[in-house]
């Protein structure tokens, strides 16, 4: 009997040691079901992909089950899309782009991404599309093409930069026969098809509305987008986005793996100092703004040496400017006038000329940053209002250190020698010829030739060592005294 009690032990045991390891078992299943979500908000520039690339490598190192990326975006830079791309492509974990939320886009820029994730999801009311590529110079890669809101020269920013390695025969079908144009914007436009059909093609979806997309600026609601097979998932938001994948077949190098994302862990990525640095910076407002009080600080410094921290100031602005206009889309033209009107805003601190260098470089400075910013490429343009707000800024400025500066020629010397001739003090005693009188906070040493009782203002005629000259203020003998009799 104390043998079978044993046996019975023995089993509870066991069948209680089994339950343990499988509870620890499902729950470290559970820890690895982690779902990284990352953001696009806004146009996609270098801070953009930076970010991205980082996060899909954070993904990678938490063994993540998936990514998830937050889509809201009218487009963006070339280069940067397609670094953003190859990241994907080459991500270990499965990446869903998700257009959320409601009434979010993904043109351009983003219709290119979304094509070349492993899993495309939109909200209800979002669109996507609209991927003709433009020149960063405003001259649309189809010249014959209206322009489009959505038409967000993604491509053509880099692509006419001569960033992207086209090639004439990349697709087969050729540009329709009503559309003209040089034979470098057919080749942006080919180029930027065969792309695009090569990412929807990856992951079997439409390539020939893809291809639209960026023949005609083509677009389409998420509703159109799942019935013509360029996304797979309609979803409210990212728990039911979740529970739709949850067993979705994905392929990663070549291998098919099937997706367990219900009741996963969910973590938000954020972008590191850095990049929120950069991304604050990078923008054609902040980088003008940054500009004119770097300008002003060291012209500032130009006139009053040595007062250090505006020149301080000024350098650090110019600098983050200079890396600013590192990540944006440049047209060469206005940047060399913008250079040219910070020469002759320079040459005012140094050389003054009443306001005329400084007029000038304002007035070359905005025509600068018109022609210089003047993009279609989406996020990446300025508003003409905002420049010349700005001139008439930098211009009262300018006109009030010019004032300043003639203010304290007027006013003469301040210091030394200059400043006590002509000064008034106050006798602090009654004397004939040698006392003491109350100058600029100080006691003097004083002579007068005439009596001069105390309390009496006088004026400094000259400065013999440390004694003073003087005589009284309102001496019966002036000009002035006789004029008042």
């Amino acid at each position: 009997m104390h043998f079978a009690r044993f046996l019975s032990l023995r089993q509870c045991l066991s069948v209680l040691t089994a339950a343990t390891i499988i509870l620890f078992a499902s729950t470290a299943n559970a820890a690895d079901d982690k779902v990284i979500v990352l953001e696009i908000k806004g146009a996609i520039g270098v801070a953009t992909a930076e970010y991205l690339i980082d996060g899909i490598q954070h993904a990678e190192e938490q063994s993540a089950e998936l990514i998830i990326i937050d889509m809201d975006t009218p487009g963006g830079l070339m280069n940067a899309t397609r670094d953003i791309i190859q990241a994907i492509l080459g991500s270990p974990v499965p990446v869903a782009t998700y257009v959320t939320p409601a009434g979010a886009r993904a043109d351009s820029a983003g219709t290119y991404i979304l094509l070349a994730s492993h899993i495309a999801a939109m909200s209800p009311t979002t669109h996507l599309g609209a991927a003709t590529p433009v020149s960063i110079t405003g001259d649309d890669a189809t010249p014959q093409q209206p322009a489009d809101d959505g038409d967000d020269g993604d491509d053509g920013a880099d692509d006419v930069e001569g960033a992207d390695e086209a090639d004439d025969t990349a697709d087969d079908k050729p540009v329709s026969k009503d559309r003209s144009g040089t034979a470098m914007q057919k080749k942006v436009l080919n180029d930027a098809i065969a792309y695009i059909r090569s990412l929807a093609e990856r992951h079997g979806r439409n390539a020939d509305w893809a291809e639209e997309a960026v023949r005609d600026a083509a677009t389409l609601t998420a509703e159109e987008a799942l019935e013509k097979n360029v996304i797979e998932f309609i979803a409210e938001n990212r728990t039911e986005l979740l529970n739709l994948i949850d067993g979705h077949e994905v392929t990663i190098n070549s291998e098919t793996v099937a997706l367990e994302t219900q009741g996963a862990a969910v973590e938000h990525y954020e972008p590191n100092w850095r990049i929120k640095i950069l991304s604050a910076i990078a923008s054609p407002e902040i980088v003008l703004l940054l500009g004119i009080i770097g300008l002003y600080g060291l012209m500032y410094e130009g006139w009053n040496p040595g007062a250090i921290v505006p020149g301080v100031v000024g350098i650090i602005c110019l600098m983050l400017a200079a890396y600013g206009l590192q990540v944006l889309p440049v047209n060469y033209v206005g940047l060399a006038l913008i250079i040219v009107g910070i020469g002759l805003m320079t040459a005012e601190a140094f050389a003054p000329s009443f306001g005329a260098l400084g007029l000038g470089g304002i007035a070359a400075f905005v025509f600068g940053a018109i022609m210089m910013f003047d993009s279609e490429i989406p996020g990446f343009g300025i508003s003409l209002t905002f420049v010349i707000g700005l001139a008439l800024i930098a211009a009262l400025l300018l006109i009030w250190l010019v004032g300043y500066l003639m203010k304290f020629r007027r006013r003469g010397s301040v210091s030394g020698r200059g400043s006590i001739i002509g000064g008034i003090g106050t006798a602090l005693q009654d004397f004939s010829r040698d006392g003491k009188v109350w100058l600029e906070g100080e006691s003097w040493a004083a002579r007068s030739s005439v009596p001069i009782e105390k309390d009496q203002q006088v004026v400094v005629l000259a400065l013999d060592g440390l004694t003073l000259e003087v005589e009284p203020a309102a001496a019966p003998n002036t000009g002035d005294a006789q004029l008042q009799t």
